[in-house]
């Protein structure tokens, strides 16, 4: 079961569908005790990054979530849900990122319209399970805040430079898209990350 964490932020049910509708059997999680048996998990998230850091603590879900992560199963944290992979944001100064990856969250360079609203072409920069290498791929994206380019970055889109669109350190992944709105290609990046499922790494 792929557990979709139901933490009060967004419309959560759109990322059941899209991973139910790539063939994975997936569930919302409202209880964080049930990650122990999940088979992989999504973070998803949207609104502000202190918002979602917020109600992550208030539900007691970073412990958890943690455990989960170093278990080596796939996880998957969406658009915020990406961002609070990292440390915190200057979108939401003081608050906490889990801090699974090394580095702070930051707006988009001045010149380019806030936010980036827009489909947008994603280009794999290196070896990875979700955006395949050479291939054009169209995601969708909305916000105004993105992690610096990093060792953990496998794929970037163009918007007043190269932008963070896809992570994977391990088991550990993450989109600044919407792939649950990105179409083909999102779904199979969703596919392919349902694949991963049961692959001993």
């Amino acid at each position: 079961m792929i557990a979709v964490i139901d933490y009060g932020i967004g419309n959560l049910r759109s990322a059941v569908k899209a991973m139910e509708h790539v063939g994975a059997s997936a569930s919302l999680v409202s209880d964080p005790g049930e990650l122990a048996d999940a088979s992989a998990v999504v973070l998803p998230g949207v609104g502000s990054f202190g918002r979602c850091a917020e109600a992550l603590s208030a539900g007691s879900w970073r412990t958890p979530i943690r455990e989960a992560v170093a278990s080596g199963i796939p996880f998957l944290g969406i658009c915020v849900g990406f961002q609070l992979l990292y440390e915190g944001s200057e979108e939401s100064p003081g608050a906490r990122g889990l801090g699974l990856l090394p580095g702070m969250v930051r707006r988009l360079p001045g010149h380019v319209k806030h936010p980036q609203i827009q489909w947008n072409r994603v280009e794999a920069i290196a070896p990875n399970d979700l955006v395949p290498v050479g291939q054009d791929q169209w995601m969708y994206f909305v916000h105004s805040y993105a992690p610096s380019v990093g060792t953990e970055t496998v794929a970037t889109c163009d918007y007043g430079g190269p932008v963070a669109a896809a992570v994977q350190s391990g088991s550990l992944c993450g989109v600044q898209f919407h792939p649950e709105k990105s179409g083909d290609d999102g779904l199979a990046l969703l596919r392919r990350f349902t694949e991963l499922v049961g692959v001993d790494r």
